[in-house]
């Protein structure tokens, strides 16, 4: 059976569901006209004996003119006319058609009519109604202003009761066209069958026209106990499909967003949209948005021409609008114009910024094939993170970038599908993808993967150093771990884009392939040392703070997901104090904790294991001061451990007991290139600890010249962006410069960022 209309496409409500509602209720009432048409004739036969044959005929023709408008149906269309035919045949020689014959067909086909379709017309009501409750809602909510919040309120709840209210009657509708559709087949159906058992039963002088279809008849009783089977069997996976749908939460104010810039249909994003006038009125109006062949454009009704918004999206750049009394609005700028873009939450809102942010970047991907265009070594703020200089410089950068990413093991091919020289990577995941996997990449959400181009983006050193850290193989032995054990085949480079889409989500976001934890693994905490209980003892007894000191490493780290000893490493750090630790099981630390050690030991697959075990990236050791892995980095010195878990979340401003943030560690410590990184991460340079003193201050006793430059320059770029107001820019040149200075340093060069005395005042 043929499904006419899906039951997700209704909870978008959009133009082409609207469409499609529209030519099911025309075909609907073309039917009960027709079927109306031929109940009357039956009863005319009934009734009229005398004029049986002339009826008769009138009949036959309501049955031909209903094949023509089953013309599409092959089975149907063959059905009607070849009885049509026969009973006319046996018209000419019988004046007479057996009672019992003409009722069974008049009383199915009018069931039909007064019931199903009666309850068609019900159900569609129904949605004709709540349709204009939603669209009244979705107005009142998008005019309530942004200072009055029990209008908002108000009109939100509305908003949700109408929704929910509509999408309920949506699915019923869908699903009563649906039912009518198949019924339409097995009623008709049914009648002619039960038509033509009388006729070879009653007429014996027609019996010899009627032997020339008796192999017909059977072929066609076969295929509508098919039909009946086939029909029942999927009304009730309708029906089960559509109570499992009905009952999900219908009163989420977000509509369906699923942004695929690499969709077969071309369309990467589509939705409604308020978008402001360009007149004097300054009017609202809502359209169906759509992000296709590099241009984003809206329209009315679906048999509308698109208008054409932006030309060329690698001309524009998009923005939220804040200054609007309207909520949830955004800007898409371009050279000739500039449109104002209403969502109906913030939610869709970002949804729609990040898919033109997205469409742009994809868009400098495929003009990129083309050295000599004009076009192809523009850049814009939503392909590039940071301008580091001279564009020569920055393609410089990037290709440097790309062959020091390549050349880790693993990363020359795509870490999902096996496509040779992947040019896109995910800085939070450590790995390579192609154009396609980094698509279904980024549609997955910037909280499972960061997408970022090789060849396009520019890249700090510390993201370099990550991603040389990890790589393909590593990544692929975690998240890939029980492979083997599934019968589910990874996709290769000619796979279609569902197919590495489905792998991609089962891989990364329902994690199906990584190895599962024993259970003493989820639970076991982590002690504190001897030594470290007494040394904390002593401090409350002394009412000290010494300034946090790098933990003593481990020797080795549990076998996790199918890593292999050379991942796990051995990695010891040695310290001036080696504590004697107590019952300290490293094989049964809870995924949390053993982040916390790797942290330290800076292994970095093993950092990425324990978070695919669900590791909360700000973990708290209760037992050490409430130190994060973040802190733990710190005090190892790794640029890399703390960038790798800043792009997976790490709080940068997450303090101890002490009131000690990251920064405040990194101070104390005199690590430089970690300030540096922090500062540029959105750290807080104010923040004071439990003694009242801020990273600044510690600086200058410490006599810390670079971190105190460092420090101060930050809080005097951040000043002058306040006094500028609200068109204050990012940071000036002197600024900028010093940091990218900085961050090379500590990436490449770190012995030449060394503690050293000078004669420094308190600011």
């Amino acid at each position: 059976m043929t499904v006419k209309l899906d039951f997700e496409e209704c909870l978008k409500d959009s133009p082409r569901f609207r469409a499609a509602i529209e030519g099911v209720e025309g075909e609907v009432s073309e039917l009960e006209t027709r079927l109306d048409k031929l109940v009357k004739q039956c009863n005319s036969m009934l009734e009229a004996g005398k004029v049986y044959c002339q009826n008769s005929k009138n009949f036959v023709s309501g049955l031909r003119e209903l094949g023509q408008l089953c013309v599409a149906d092959s089975m149907m269309s063959e059905c009607l006319e070849k009885f049509s035919n026969k009973l006319s045949i046996i018209l000419d020689a019988q004046g007479e058609v057996i009672e019992t014959t003409q009722k069974s067909v008049k009383l199915k086909l009018q069931s039909f009519v007064k019931e199903d379709v009666k309850r068609f017309k019900d159900v569609r009501k129904e949605f004709e109604r709540s349709s204009e409750s939603l669209e009244t809602a979705l107005g009142k909510n998008a005019q309530a202003p942004r200072g009055k919040q029990h209008e908002v309120e108000e009109a939100s709840n509305a908003l949700l009761a109408a929704r929910k209210t509509f999408r309920s009657e949506a699915l019923d509708y869908v699903l009563q066209i649906n039912v009518i559709e198949s019924k339409k087949k097995t009623d008709i159906l049914m009648a002619m069958l039960s038509l033509m058992d009388a006729q070879a039963q009653f007429f014996q002088q027609g019996h010899q026209s009627l032997t020339d279809l008796e192999e017909y008849r059977r072929n066609l009783t076969e295929q509508h106990t098919h039909l009946v089977l086939n029909s029942a069997r999927e009304k009730r996976d309708m029906e089960q499909r559509h109570a499992a749908i009905k009952k999900k939460d219908m009163s989420y104010d977000d509509s369906i967003m699923d942004f695929s810039p690499d969709a077969v249909s071309g369309i990467a994003m589509e939705g409604y949209l308020y978008k402001r006038a360009s007149n004097a009125f300054k009017t609202w109006s809502r359209r169906w948005f759509t992000i296709q062949k590099n241009q984003l454009v809206y329209q009315k009704k679906f048999k509308d021409q698109p208008t054409v918004v932006v030309e060329d999206l690698r001309l524009c750049t998009v923005k939220p609008c804040m200054d609007n009394e309207r909520r949830f609005c955004f800007e898409v700028v371009s050279p000739s114009k500039s449109c104002l873009l209403q969502a109906d939450s913030e939610r869709q809102q970002q949804g729609w910024i990040s898919a033109v942010q997205n469409s742009i970047a994809s868009a400098f991907q495929d003009r990129r094939e083309d050295p000599h265009s004009p076009r192809g070594r523009e850049r814009c703020s939503s392909v590039s993170t940071s301008n580091t200089g001279p564009l020569e410089d920055q393609e410089s950068a990037s290709r440097a970038a790309l062959e020091e990413v390549q050349k880790i093991p693993g990363n020359s091919q795509c870490c999902d599908c096996g496509e040779p020289g992947p040019d896109w990577a995910s800085i939070n995941l450590g790995i390579t993808l192609c154009i396609v996997c980094s698509g279904i990449h980024r549609s997955l959400g910037v909280h499972f993967s960061k997408v970022r181009s090789l060849t396009l983006d520019s890249w700090e050193p510390e993201l370099v150093r990550l991603m040389c850290e990890l790589g393909n193989s590593a990544i692929n032995r975690i998240y890939e771990a029980r492979i083997d054990e599934i019968t589910i085949k990874k996709p290769h480079p000619s796979s279609p884009r569902q197919d590495k889409e489905s792998w991609i989500r089962s891989k990364y976001v329902e994690k199906k392939f990584i190895q599962k934890l024993p259970e003493t693994a989820r639970v076991t905490p982590l002690r504190r040392s001897s030594a470290r209980r007494n040394r904390a003892n002593t401090q409350e007894r002394t009412g000290s703070r010494p300034p946090l000191k790098p933990k003593p490493g481990r020797a080795t780290l549990p076998r996790l997901s199918g890593l292999s000893q050379s991942d796990i490493g051995q990695k010891n750090h040695t310290s001036s104090h080696q504590d004697e630790e107590e019952e300290i099981d490293l094989s049964g630390l809870h995924p949390g904790a053993l982040l916390y050690r790797s942290a330290a030991l800076q292994n970095f697959p093993v950092m990425a294991d324990a978070l695919a075990h669900g590791a909360d990236v700000n973990w708290v050791n209760t037992a050490e001061e409430h130190c994060t892995p973040l802190i733990q980095a710190v005090s190892a010195n790794s640029l890399a451990a703390c960038e790798f878990l800043l792009q997976n979340g790490a709080n940068v401003n997450q303090a101890d007991n002490n009131g000690r943030g990251p920064l405040h560690h990194a101070t104390i410590l005199g690590h430089t290139g970690l300030v540096c990184l922090f500062l540029k991460r959105g750290a807080d340079y104010n923040a004071r600890d439990n003694d009242q003193k801020d990273p600044i201050t510690i600086a200058v006793e410490n006599a810390n010249a670079d971190i105190v430059t460092l420090l101060r320059i930050a809080k005097m770029n951040k000043e002058m962006r306040e006094m500028d107001g609200a068109f204050g820019q990012s940071g000036d040149e002197t600024y900028q410069d010093i940091f990218r200075d900085f961050s090379q340093m500590a990436s490449n060069n770190p012995e030449k960022l060394k503690r050293r005395s000078t004669d420094l005042k308190t600011p």
